[in-house]
């Protein structure tokens, strides 16, 4: 008998499929040890453009992943990224995940 696809037995099931694309990956594991940053940051630090991120941004954001606080420095705009405690959780099952698939499997 094969083993049921389903069963969750290999350490992959407990990776985050919106997690797989690897600016998202990027996003979150550099806001991972922030309280927040700065998008221009953010931008530079993944090496995208403006149009990049704020699309992968939203997809973290729409999962409830990031949380994106607008305001102003003096006259100027600024948007702050952030993780919330569902994006920490996520992305610490993602790497332990990738972990137990590079180091512990099988």
């Amino acid at each position: 008998m094969t083993p049921d696809p389903g069963s969750g037995t290999h350490p992959r099931h407990g990776l985050d499929p919106l997690l797989n694309a690897p600016v998202r990956l990027s996003v979150v594991a550099a806001l991972a040890p922030l309280d927040k940053a700065e998008f221009g940051f953010l931008r530079d630090l993944v090496e995208v453009s403006d149009s990049v991120l704020s699309k992968q941004v939203a997809a973290l954001e729409e999962a409830g992943y990031v949380e994106v606080h607008k305001g102003r420095v003096g006259r100027r705009p600024r948007t702050w990224l952030s993780l919330s405690a569902e994006g920490r959780a996520v992305y610490r099952r993602h790497l332990e995940a990738l972990r137990a698939i590079a180091t512990d499997w099988p």
